[in-house]
């Protein structure tokens, strides 16, 4: 009974600290109260080591960074978008991030804890996306990573099957390739919520009209997205909401955005 008492005091504790907001709310209000078990220390770690496995295999396949001038457009757009990450979270303008293309036919793209970003071709070439709509896709990519929305995950998941595992992993487990599985499928490999992903949404439109990109073009991308799931089903799209809600969600909030957009 005493060991008892002891875990669900333990577990009590873990449980009240972890509540938080990783972000300041934005004009699109950003801010709601997140739970966390797994540290930001840990899914950093493990984002690191994924990171860097992935991109070791694009350069043995030798699909990495292919087209130098499609790179150049894809990091000029991310620079444009990470100079405005400090008004969600003041930390991320120090992250190291990271951005690179992957030549591969998926329309994909992703970002992991620490702004690490890998654009895929396929997503670029299929979708033949001009400017703004790229930097829609990325600016939501970045937002999953500035929410820590695989953090998050994580630690729900954890809660769910809370045991020896889990209150390893809660007070410092750091076996470094569990770190890198666990990073790499949370951010990667499992869809996100439909919560997450409208939030993703909502924050990549402040930071493209911030960085100067018509918030619009959101918009006509999930319209593109949309057209190119009629014939064949898209991966992408199966792990996220349906394109007409989020569309009408991010109608819905066009008007907040666009008077930073025309300030630029």
């Amino acid at each position: 009974m005493k060991k008892f008492i002891i875990f669900a005091l333990t577990f009590a504790a873990i449980l009240f600290s972890g509540c938080a907001s990783t972000t300041q709310g934005g004009v699109v209000g950003a801010d709601r109260s997140q739970f966390f078990m797994v540290s930001e220390a840990q899914m950093d770690q493990g984002a690191a080591l994924a990171y860097t496995q992935t991109i070791d295999k694009a350069k043995k396949s030798n699909t990495l960074n292919t087209n130098h001038a499609q790179t150049k457009r894809v990091r000029a757009i991310s620079s444009r978008l990470i100079d405005q990450v400090g008004v969600f979270r003041q930390d991320a303008a120090k992250w190291n991030w990271q951005v690179n293309v992957i030549n591969e036919n998926t329309i994909n793209a992703w970002c992991m804890p620490g702004g690490r970003i890998v654009v895929y071709s396929g997503i670029i070439n299929q979708l033949k996306l001009n400017d703004a709509e790229l930097a829609a896709i990325i600016g939501h990519e970045m937002a999953h990573a500035l929410r820590e929305h695989g953090r998050e995950q994580a630690s729900s998941e954890q809660l769910k099957s809370i045991g020896i595992m889990a209150v390893g992993i809660a007070t410092g487990s750091n076996d470094l390739a569990n770190l890198a599985n666990m990073a790499a499928h949370y951010t990667i490999s499992l869809p996100f919520s439909r919560g997450h992903e409208t939030e993703a949404d909502l924050i990549g439109l402040e930071l493209m009209a911030r960085a100067g990109y018509n918030p619009n073009a959101a918009i006509t991308l999930w319209e593109k997205m949309d057209k190119a799931s009629e014939s064949k089903p898209l991966e992408f799209l199966s792990t996220h909401p349906s394109n007409e809600s989020r569309i009408s969600e991010l109608k819905a909030k066009i008007d907040k955005v666009m008077p930073l957009y025309e300030k630029k």
